[in-house]
């Protein structure tokens, strides 16, 4: 017999796409406060200053470092769990 549909256990969480210049998959980044990060890393793309960004995470990826000028695109992802 199939599983019924509960859409009650479906939760949401939003995670930052970080896509770096020198690589093919963006980095999927779960945190606290996603719009937070979100916003510090758009001002760190367009700052004229080179800064080290370096963030833990509470996803699969727990710690990650990169250099802001190799940022080529950030993005916030909405996606569906159980």
């Amino acid at each position: 017999m199939a599983q019924q549909f509960n859409p009650q256990n479906i939760k949401t969480r939003t995670s930052v796409l970080v896509f770096i210049k020198s690589s093919t998959a963006p980095l999927v980044l779960y945190v606290e406060n996603p719009q937070d990060l979100y916003n510090e890393l758009i001002q760190a793309m367009k700052s004229s200053t080179v800064t080290y960004i370096e963030k833990e995470t509470s996803g699969p990826i727990k710690k990650v470092n990169f250099a802001s000028n190799q940022i080529a695109a950030v993005a916030m992802q909405e996606e569906q769990y159980v």
